[in-house]
């Protein structure tokens, strides 16, 4: 199931974005869905690695390269 297209028309006119064509927004979609996608692979892989059946915060932020630094 896609991502509604709302979302990401959104996101366009807070940047500034007066106009965007569909195509354009539907082709933003999909390169972030394949991104998610992704992540949530990798994010599983090392929570299985760990011996874990949940993935964490920290593996999102470890897949994604940002960690949070200690305070």
């Amino acid at each position: 199931m896609p991502l509604p297209m709302t979302p990401f028309d959104r996101i366009t006119k807070k940047i500034g974005i007066r106009r965007v064509s569909r195509e354009a927004l539907e082709e933003m979609r999909e390169i972030i869905e394949e991104y998610i996608e992704s992540i949530a692979e990798q994010s599983v892989r090392l929570a299985r690695h760990s011996n874990r059946k949940t993935v964490l915060k920290q593996d999102i932020e470890f897949v994604t390269g940002r960690r949070e630094e200690s305070k």
